[in-house]
């Protein structure tokens, strides 16, 4: 069998910022390199240049239509009886779901599913989402039950949670702690000089990413007369459920209460134009964008949650702060607005927490080592 390799993702944006160098590495090593994802021309004719295959599917990050799912099942099942894969590696929580069950149902010799976090239905209580993780429990049990599979996981909140509910096979899984961040193209950079520290959240504007208590923060914060700017770097995500909605955000901007700034092509510099960053995210899987601050050389505040505190470690590189916690999140901000001393060592410290446990070099051959537990069965080696 020729060696070709599916990589399934939700978006193509999410490969080139989360995907590609494992991507590259296999390509190096002479493998053929498939990647589905929802149609995206731009990404698309950037990947093709570059010698990737890609395969657009039907995939609705946020619908719930159950004919939906089952067209990009179907869809998934078609790709995988044509191309022939190897090795398919399934990535966040529709791919691994869907793509999963595809792949056993398409008998794929290989399989690797990559949980990169829970999503809103394990963050909310009401009826509906304590429905769907019942559902998705059973998915997830079936797809991870692959004759030849393996789980990576990115924090062991998550880990935990698969093991109790038997969605993971005893020993047939491993940790990889992010997906990697390249040190040199986010040095370590000096804080801005001016008359008021830049406090950014970098992000995209979900409610579960935290983007309300940062905004009710920065409220109290100016109440008290804190002199900051606070700023909002991310775009909206229209598939989410906690979206804030266009008139939230113009509202908050009309205000003066932030500074959008948009969504950033370049996170290293625009990381670079901020004193402080602050995410006080729900849950993660493990964020790839605190890891882009700490490398950065910024103090960063956060919620003390799974995936989050894998990256801040309280009072060594940063702040851990009670999750949905305004006051809490003010005080920290606070805290590190007015202490610069303390706010520039914390900095200094997550640079080398970046630099030891978060390189792109150290996730590739992790990952590689990953692919190299499924295919050693099949008469493949995989060395990074």
């Amino acid at each position: 069998m020729a060696r070709r390799l599916l990589i399934i993702v939700h978006e193509a944006l999410f490969f080139t910022t989360h995907r590609l160098p494992v991507g590259r590495a296999m390509r190096q090593l002479g493998w053929e390199v498939h990647v589905a994802a929802p149609p995206d021309p731009e990404i698309a004719a950037r990947l093709q240049a570059e010698g990737f295959i890609l395969h657009p599917i039907p995939l609705a990050r946020g619908g719930q239509n159950p004919l939906a799912e089952l067209r990009l099942v179907a869809a998934l099942y078609g790709l995988i009886r044509k191309i022939q894969p190897l090795l398919v590696h399934h990535v966040s929580m529709k791919p691994v779901i869907w793509g999963g069950m595809a792949s056993r149902l398409a008998n794929v010799p290989a399989a690797i599913h990559a949980i990169t976090g829970l999503g809103f239905v394990f963050i909310r209580q009401d009826f509906k989402a304590r429905l769907l993780r019942f559902i998705i429990r059973a998915l997830y049990g079936f797809a991870l039950s692959h004759r030849n599979g393996y789980a990576i996981f990115q924090n062991p909140d998550d880990l935990g949670l698969f093991e109790q509910n038997g969605m993971v096979q005893p020993g047939r899984w491993c940790m990889i702690k992010g997906c990697g961040v390249d040190m040199r193209a986010f040095p370590a950079q000096p804080e801005p000089q001016g008359e008021k520290p830049v406090v950014m959240f970098p992000a995209r504007l979900l409610g579960d990413k935290g983007v309300n208590e940062f905004t009710g923060a920065a409220a109290i914060l100016r109440q008290q007369g804190v002199q900051a700017r606070f700023v909002l770097v991310g775009r909206r995500d229209a598939d989410n459920p906690t979206d804030i909605g266009e008139a939230r955000l113009q509202q908050w901007i009309d205000s003066g209460l932030v500074e959008y700034w948009g969504y950033s092509t370049d996170m290293a510099a625009s990381l670079a134009r901020a004193n402080l960053i602050v995410m006080p995210s729900y849950r993660e899987g493990l964020p790839r964008g605190l890891i882009e601050a700490a490398a950065t050389q910024r103090a960063i505040i956060t919620a003390d949650v799974p995936g989050c505190r894998e990256v801040v470690r309280h009072e060594e590189n940063g702040l851990l702060v009670p999750v949905r916690d305004v006051a809490a999140t003010a005080a920290a901000m606070r805290r590190l607005i007015e202490d610069v001393p303390l706010r520039q060592r914390l900095a200094a410290r997550g640079r080398q927490i970046a630099e030891n446990e978060f390189s792109v070099e150290h996730f590739v051959a992790e990952s590689l080592k990953a692919y190299g537990v499924v295919l050693k069965p099949l008469g493949q080696q995989v060395e990074a």
